[in-house]
């Protein structure tokens, strides 16, 4: 291997190839071949590894070092960051499936990709008892630690992360598109707001074109890099049934959220307690049980910890001016800037400060109130 090649490169190139798959990533790092496929031939990529003529010449072009610059300065210029397979802050639990993806992409708080997670989906068309309980359990696990992970979709995905956006759990959203491609585009302002207090996470490369066969790919990654998987609400053919599926299948713990008899939209999560395929969840204690045995669980509560005492250090003064003049009732960022006089960018940074340290909240209608 060349001086100029690492194996972040190689890995970030050969997952950016069509026709390179985790597999293949997979039985070139097992075959301790990794460094040496940068030297391969288009033939022997055909011949050892079972590549089509255009895939060979696909996998050649982009093991080169104008392509592989050229990809990092993309995404340096996008405020985007990759992480290996074989890199320390590669999600553990992802990293012990049989076949990983060889890259993620992530944009936000990368300290997230281990912090103990658990992943909340449902129907995109949720009632509003399904919303009401996706928030409160999202928030009252992210309270104590724990990171919410769902995957940006409408209905109970996106009530899960604005409820675990509350605590300093935070959330990842795991993208079914290349980051910086909102789908959908309603959730634009929450994808926004994750970009900045949470973490976005995609295994998809700058470019992929959007198709329905990405979602599968998107709920395994969610599954496979959380504790367990908690199915709110979910028709009997629901898509959310799909990372329950490989929750299953990657030994994770699985709960459903029991609904009312007769409800289509509880069909598929009270066919799955029926079943003994999910242990029934009626209130967040049930998942904090099974955490607070592990060590993963020692660590959350350490964690709360230190988030709780962060959130007590004393107010700078400007934050102590814009808590004041919350006190009176909600204001939006514009009327806290005529009040105090603070220029809107420098105001913004406070209030995510603010929120952060939990003294503030954000309601609907871009106000902001105390907690």
């Amino acid at each position: 291997m060349g001086q100029d090649w690492t194996r972040r490169d190689i890995l970030l190139a050969l997952h950016e190839t069509e026709g390179v798959g985790p597999a293949r990533i997979r039985a070139l790092r097992e075959q301790g071949r990794l460094e040496d496929c940068v030297h391969f031939t288009e033939e022997e990529w055909m011949g050892r590894f079972g590549l089509k003529p255009r895939q060979a010449a696909a996998v050649r072009r982009s093991l080169t070092r104008p392509f592989v610059e050229e990809r990092k300065r993309l995404y340096a210029r996008s405020g985007v960051e990759w992480v290996t397979v074989e890199d320390g802050d590669y999600p553990e639990l992802l990293r012990h499936l049989t076949n990983p993806p060889g890259v993620l992409y992530v944009q936000g708080r990368k300290e997230l990709l281990n912090y103990p997670a658990y992943a909340i989906v449902g129907t995109r068309l949720p009632t509003a008892y399904g919303r009401q309980t996706a928030r409160m359990l999202a928030e009252r696990l992210s309270d104590v630690g724990i990171t919410i992970v769902s995957g940006l979709a409408r209905g109970i995905d996106a009530c899960a992360h604005e409820g675990a956006l509350r605590g300093p759990g935070s959330t990842i959203a795991v993208l079914g598109t290349p980051i910086g491609v909102i789908y959908p585009p309603q959730n634009a302002p929450l994808y926004r707001r994750i970009a900045e207090q949470g973490l976005l996470v995609s295994p998809f490369p700058h470019g992929t074109p959007g198709h329905p066969r990405l979602f599968p790919a998107r709920n395994a990654v969610i599954a496979g890099m959380t504790r367990g998987a908690i199915v709110v609400e979910a028709a009997e053919r629901s898509g959310s049934l799909i990372t329950a599926d490989f929750a299953v299948e990657f030994g994770r713990e699985l709960f459903a959220v029991p609904g009312t008899i007769g409800s289509p939209k509880s069909a598929g999560t009270n066919r799955l307690i029926k079943e003994n395929k999910a242990k029934m969840l009626t209130r967040p204690e049930d998942v904090m049980a099974d955490l607070w045995l592990t060590e993963a669980g020692i660590e959350s509560r350490r964690r709360m910890l230190e988030a709780a005492r962060r959130a007590e250090e004393s107010l700078t003064d400007e934050e102590r001016l814009i808590v004041d003049l919350l006190r009176d009732g909600p204001k939006s960022p514009d009327e806290l800037a005529v009040l105090s006089g603070i220029p809107f960018g420098h105001l913004h940074a406070l209030l995510i400060n603010l929120t952060v340290k939990r003294k503030i909240e954000q309601h609907p209608g871009s106000l902001y109130g105390i907690r």
